[in-house]
């Protein structure tokens, strides 16, 4: 019997997770789930981010979507999901989501 793959984590994955919380957003890391395409579900002022994660040091071809992350981003019916490469990225995803919370 064959073990279930166990997907691999950017090497960015836990300072992008710390920096979210950091900023006040509740975080719900869905990426060991088995058939989620994505990493993390974010919540910020009462609005919700799906975040699918990619190590910005990496030549861009190592930060391609997967087969299974470009499906998810073009059949999900919610919110468009958001690549986060980086720390920076992160924190515009949290200002966006803050703008957003106000105007609602």
């Amino acid at each position: 019997m064959s073990r279930p793959r166990v997907p691999k984590r950017d090497a960015n994955h836990g300072e992008i997770v710390r920096t979210f919380e950091q900023m006040g957003c509740t975080v719900l890391d869905v990426s060991s789930l088995p058939g989620e395409a994505l990493d993390l579900l974010v919540g910020c002022c009462g609005i919700d981010a799906r975040i699918e994660i990619k190590d910005g040091s990496r030549i861009p071809s190592e930060q391609r979507l997967t087969d299974s992350e470009t499906d998810t981003f073009n059949t999900w019916r919610g919110r468009a999901p958001v690549v986060v490469s980086s720390v920076d990225d992160a924190m515009r995803v949290v200002y966006l989501l803050r703008a957003e919370g106000r105007r609602a």
